[in-house]
């Protein structure tokens, strides 16, 4: 009904003036003393014959309007999807059109070009940048002194920032390389605990850890990111003799829980929103606001669910519901 409203409204001019042809006739016939009566059979008939007519061209209108409405869903436009034209000004109206589209087709790949490019070029970075970092991991190994650790925490930080900005340009490619399948949860916990060890014993902070004895379906690597993030943000906003705490709670819920300074009330709804900081990571100054952001995005990508809560200055609870995963073993 709406359709053919707007049909009617797109021909309004030629309604109006085959009335006013009409009224016209009648006032010569009705002036000359003519019967008005043949004015009528006349416009009746024409009448008729204009029905017909637009009958016709409403199955026209509505071909048209459907075929334009698949071009819209397609976003695809060739001179072949696009309606046949019989009017030159339509006929003007398609060629600007696919012009438009040959144009936006081209800064499309243009960009894509350029983003492929630069992708390629921070891979290939991040890649060489962690060859320098390993041998710095040797170097240090030999010594052990204050210094030597605290550069051993630091290559840590950097290292994982590298993790990240592959993380980050990985997370949205085609060619992500997932494996899923079941994994022992306490391995990959484990994995992160012994990467942060160091950091635990110079900031004096007490790890509560209750064995979790659980297979979980997911991505080892991925998940694995995950919990690093987690366990370095514990890290970094748990004073000197705080605790963290890593337990499992029914149904594989993994819970990652810290005596930190916490995080504000109006802060948290937002905080695995890409680049935001909150009024804790302001000022630290040192806070990029992407790993939460990552985390989440991450746990979408493997079927799981990540939430947060926190009280400011009593510390942060981070689950991560591992049961919710609907993938299938590779």
């Amino acid at each position: 009904m709406k359709l053919l409203l707007q049909y009617f409204n797109y021909h309004k001019k030629s309604i109006v003036v085959f009335i006013s042809f009409g009224v016209i006739f009648a006032v010569v016939f009705f002036l000359y003393r003519l019967p008005v009566s043949a004015v009528g059979y006349g416009v009746a008939v024409c009448a008729f014959v204009g029905m017909i007519a637009m009958i016709l061209d409403f199955q026209r209108f509505y071909r048209k309007h459907h075929q334009l409405k698949k071009v819209c869903e397609q976003i695809n436009v060739t001179k072949e999807h696009l309606p046949s034209t019989k009017q030159l000004l339509e006929q003007d109206y398609q060629e600007i059109i696919y012009t438009l589209y040959q144009q936006r087709q081209e800064l499309s790949d243009q960009m894509n070009n350029k983003y492929t490019d630069l992708v390629e070029y921070y891979t290939i970075w991040a890649h060489q940048i962690k060859t320098p970092i390993a041998s710095m991991r040797l170097n240090l190994q030999s010594q052990d002194t204050d210094l030597s650790r605290e550069l051993s925490d630091d290559l840590i930080r950097i290292e994982q920032y590298v993790e990240m900005v592959l993380c980050y340009l990985r997370l949205d490619s085609s060619s992500t390389d997932y494996v899923i399948r079941e994994y022992d949860l306490d391995q990959m916990v484990k994995q992160a605990v012994r990467k942060f060890a160091t950091q635990f014993i110079r900031k004096k902070i007490t790890l509560r850890y209750n064995a979790l004895d659980c297979n979980v379906l997911t991505d080892e690597k991925w998940l694995l990111f995950v919990i690093e993030q987690l366990l370095s943000n514990a890290l970094k906003y748990t004073k000197s003799g705080g605790t963290i705490t890593i337990e499992l709670e029914q149904p594989k819920i993994l819970c990652i829980r810290d005596t930190g300074i916490g995080i504000a009330p109006e802060d948290l709804p937002r905080v695995f929103e890409k680049g935001y900081t909150g009024y804790n990571g302001r000022s630290d100054k040192k806070a990029s606001g992407i790993g939460l952001y990552l985390c989440r995005r991450i746990c979408e990508n493997l079927g799981h669910r990540i939430e947060l809560s926190s009280d400011l200055d009593s510390g942060t609870v981070v689950r991560i519901h591992l049961n919710s995963a609907n993938l299938e073993v590779e």
